[in-house]
């Protein structure tokens, strides 16, 4: 899905008109969120946004896997498997699944840690707990009431915040925000403060959240690899245009740029003509780690992948230390209770 620009920014004439849809979506999804749910045997720590789209998720469950690891624990990851045809439990191979197996951020996620893709959370962290977890890190699922959460960080982007604040179809909201931040303990806010942000930190305060603040740091080897490149970018993510601006904030010049919905499945046309775009133009072919995980092998496609370089992005928190003891805090209590 492509998010509506209108999303993301002030509210107008098509928030207005889809107002009623977005009202009965809304009182829903507040709804559900307030179902019971199972208690898993180990430590929960869901990853989630309050918004549809990508802000960040998967890197920070990574960031948050490596404390727990530094502290001695056994993380598991898991994950829906968005856009994978495996309903699970089942733990991700990288040697055998493929992003029509499990989806493209559970093959990124299995590439560091032992991942389970499982429809049915509860189920999900049983698989995890037998595989010999002690914690387990949920990237998304925050809405989802199934699984209890020990501790849940809301992820919001610093440029988007919230966008409009109206719930989906009329903004980007997947739930009223008020009872989002209810639910959760912690709003992690990824990028340069700007007054979106702000204004949703303000938000998490006054709702009795901790705020921490975190930026996406591009592969220092891939950088020094592009240098005096020319490329072509595209991305299906949820924000394209956020990998493009960590293009230019490293100095890559990419005077083309292509955007495709998140999760976007490359069929054999779109890769051929993006092959013969760059040769046509003496481009280097460049793209995100995520939407290399979809390239098939075969024909065009794999053609673009064996073609395409990706830049890595790794999470880095404004305060490590913080974070690392905020976190080791919620583990210890769960195991106390």
């Amino acid at each position: 899905m492509q998010a509506p620009s209108f999303w993301w920014r002030k509210a107008g004439t098509e928030a207005a008109l889809l107002a009623p849809l977005s009202w009965a979506y809304g009182m829903v999804a507040q709804r559900r969120m307030t179902l019971p749910g199972t208690r898993a045997q180990i430590p929960v720590i869901c990853i989630g946004n309050p918004t549809v789209g990508g802000a960040g998720k998967t890197p920070t469950a990574l960031a948050i896997a490596d404390i727990l690891t530094e502290h001695g624990h056994r993380p598991a990851i898991l994950t829906r498997g968005y856009g994978g045809r495996l309903a699970g439990p089942v733990r991700v191979d990288v040697t055998v699944h493929d992003a029509g197996d499990v989806g493209d951020e559970a093959l990124l996620l299995a590439r560091r840690f032992p991942t389970v893709v499982s429809h049915d959370r509860a189920a999900g962290a049983r698989e995890a707990y037998g595989e010999g977890a002690t914690v387990i890190v949920m990237d998304d699922g925050f809405q989802n009431p199934t699984l209890l959460k020990d501790l849940s960080f809301l992820v919001v982007d610093s440029t988007r915040g919230v966008g409009n604040g109206k719930v989906v179809p009329a903004g980007p909201l997947r739930a009223p925000l008020p009872p989002q931040l209810a639910a959760a303990q912690a709003l992690l806010v990824i990028g340069d403060k700007t007054a979106q942000s702000d204004a949703v930190a303000t938000h998490a305060e006054a709702a009795g959240l901790s705020v921490f603040h975190a930026e996406l740091r591009p592969d220092e080897t891939a950088v020094a690899q592009l240098a005096g490149k020319r490329v072509l970018a595209f991305a299906g993510i949820g924000d394209p245009e956020k990998f493009f601006r960590t293009l230019a904030a490293v100095g890559i010049d990419a005077p083309v740029r292509r955007s495709f919905p998140d999760h976007h499945r490359f069929t054999a046309d779109e890769a051929q003509r993006l092959l013969d775009d760059a040769a046509r133009d003496t481009l280097t072919l460049l793209t995100t780690e995520k939407d290399a995980a979809r390239l098939t092998t075969h024909g065009p496609v794999g053609e673009l992948a064996r073609h395409a370089l990706t830049l890595p992005v790794t999470l880095a928190f404004a305060a490590p230390d913080e974070v690392a003891r905020y976190v080791m805090e919620r583990v210890a209590a769960h195991s106390a209770a």
